[in-house]
């Protein structure tokens, strides 16, 4: 009888605690790795890593698939860049707890906040559960290629108690936030992760209004903050525009300090938040350097809307033009936009912005006349690009005006091109700030929401524009170490969820990796396909050079195609299990 299950000869070994890298063999039995080095012994199966880098599997702790986890085993597209634990149910929205009359409201909420096409959630969600913990329950029975574990979400959380259309504003009752708070220390006890909130006017349902809890009052989300307290883990995880008035880092610090628990927020230069990042920084570690743990969830490159004739928006969107014809089928659509007739009246119109929110106006005024924030997608995209690549620059140099050459881009590949604005992250025209926060103890790499945007987004590629820009290719300044990247991956996003049992090559440790080619690590161009359920639509991008995916010791994946294995499960609750013990 083999030895091992499966070992892994010869390979890089990078093993996530940003130690250097060293040559050496991986062996693994029954889902864990038992030996690393050199490695004697047969196997049922052996890998030869010869001139490749093995990882562990890359955990990524910010993701939407609340709904998609119920139907889909293999977990695209997270799943194709190497990512073997997600984590969901982040920015207060998800499907639990539901109350039957609910699930509507609670798709419409998704849908407006996450840009997940409603459609395929209706189709896709059997509603088997009403509980959070029942939604546990429902997630478990569905083997997947990676683990997964979520967030109780305020928003379905203040639904379930007060109703699931009250305004913002709404102050709840010391009586109806305490049954908040059991609704949360229940789904924690029962396995959640954590718990996440929405403080941010970038988040709406379908209808506009704001999601649940977006301006509810420190004393509530303390007090839902120490139902972790009382389960005894947790992580407390927001968005917000950090607004001056609400002093998000006092209370944020005070329940860190109160229960123990760390507190994660999105940092991100954003038109929506009134303090620049680098306060929104310097603001918590002031708090950290007094006992707090907060810990800012940083994104790897500008959070960018990917814009498209078949996407959910483009900069043409509040044309009259456009609208009137916003709903035909996509073939009719198509013969308009390339009509030299219907292109001139558009072009010629102004935009209709009666229907968009004061709060909002700024950033769909960007959206929609930003023509030097915009940058045309080519096969090479650089998702670090010049100014000299903007819309607007390329437009003055070939002599035509911006709105035109914008028109013409996503006129290209039959009606297929795309537009890149970074929205978000990409104030300063370059990364360069993002270079020291890669370093720090206090910051993990984060914010791709997998499984969301299917419309507008696609970071769920983040790891590998991680290893192709950052550790590899980066021109416009210093690159990061492979070790780093690795680490700040995996270990680092790994133990602030208390998922001790992975995030590192070495026995008694998950056999959760990724055998890498560093040399054909490469992003594929975006598509949009229309394979969720209901025809829905979603931004998909691959990635070459995965040579293999590892999930407890199955292959995955191969050459960036799923192998039909689905090995993984759901996590409940941290992962702390006697490392040494569990390798013997």
């Amino acid at each position: 009888m083999p030895t091992y299950d499966l070992v892994i000869r010869n390979g890089t070994v990078v093993d996530g605690t940003g130690e250097k890298r060293f040559s050496g063999d991986v062996a693994i039995r029954d889902g864990l790795i038992v030996e690393v080095g050199t490695v004697p012994g047969d196997a049922a199966e052996e890998i030869d890593a010869t001139g490749m880098v093995v990882t562990p599997g890359f955990v990524d702790i910010h993701t939407h698939y609340d709904g998609q986890a119920t139907w889909d085993q293999e977990m695209a597209p997270s799943s194709w860049h190497g990512v073997t634990t997600v984590v969901m149910g982040n920015c207060g929205v998800g499907f639990a707890p539901a109350r039957p009359d609910q699930h509507d409201w609670l798709i419409g909420l998704m849908e407006g906040v996450e840009d997940i096409p409603g459609t395929a959630l209706a189709e896709g969600m059997t509603w088997n559960w009403e509980t959070f913990p029942e939604y546990l329950d429902e997630l478990e029975k569905l083997p997947r290629t990676v683990d997964v574990g979520t967030h109780v979400p305020h928003g379905a959380v203040r639904a379930y108690v007060l109703g699931g259309c009250e305004e913002p504003g709404v102050v709840p009752s010391e009586s109806e936030i305490a049954q908040m708070s059991r609704i949360v220390e229940d789904g924690v006890r029962a396995g959640a992760l954590g718990f996440s909130t929405s403080r941010t006017v970038l988040h709406k349902d379908v209808e506009g209004v704001l999601v649940p809890g977006t301006t509810a009052q420190a004393d509530e989300l303390v007090e839902l903050g120490r139902a972790l307290g009382r389960a005894g883990h947790g992580v407390f995880e927001m968005a917000s525009d950090l607004r001056r008035e609400w002093n998000e880092f006092e209370w944020m610090g005070d329940l860190s300090r109160e229960t123990g628990l760390p507190v994660t927020f999105a940092a991100l230069q954003s038109i929506a938040k009134e303090l620049p990042l680098d306060e929104q920084i310097a603001t918590m570690r002031a708090q950290n350097d007094n006992g707090a743990n907060i810990v800012a969830q940083i994104a790897l490159r500008g959070n960018g809307i990917i814009m498209a004739w078949q996407g959910t928006v483009n900069p043409f969107i509040l044309r009259p033009s456009w609208q009137a014809m916003a709903d035909l089928p996509w073939d009719e659509k198509k013969a308009r936009l390339l009509d030299p007739e219907f292109k001139a009246k558009l072009l010629a119109e102004q935009n209709d912005y009666s229907e968009v929110a004061e709060d909002t106006k700024e950033v769909v005024f960007a959206l929609t006349n930003g023509w030097g924030l915009m940058f045309e997608m080519d096969d090479d995209f650089d998702y670090e690009p010049p100014q000299d690549a903007t819309v607007h620059a390329r437009a003055k140099a070939a002599g035509i005006d911006p709105q035109d050459y914008a028109y013409e881009m996503l006129c290209r590949d039959d009606a297929k091109g795309f537009i890149y604005f970074p929205i978000l992250n990409y104030s300063d025209g370059d990364l360069e700030f993002l270079l020291p926060l890669q370093h720090a103890d206090d910051t993990v790499n984060s914010l791709s929401d997998g499984g969301a945007h299917c419309g507008t987004i696609c970071d769920a590629a983040s790891p590998t524009f991680m290893l192709e820009h950052w550790v590899r290719d980066r021109k416009r300044g210093a690159r990061i170490t492979l070790e780093n990247a690795i680490k700040r991956q995996c270990a680092d996003t790994a133990r602030l969820y208390g998922l001790d049992d992975r995030g590192v090559i070495a026995p008694g440790y998950l056999a959760d990796l990724n055998i890498i080619d560093m040399d054909r690590i490469k992003l594929g161009k975006p598509w949009l396909a229309f394979d969720l359920p209901a025809g829905g639509k979603r931004l998909l991008q691959k990635a070459d050079g995965y040579v293999a995916t590892i999930k407890n010791g199955v292959v995955t994946f191969r050459e960036g195609e799923w192998t039909g294995k689905a090995p993984g499960g759901l996590i409940r609750g941290p992962q702390r299990i006697e490392l040494a013990e569990a390798a013997e």
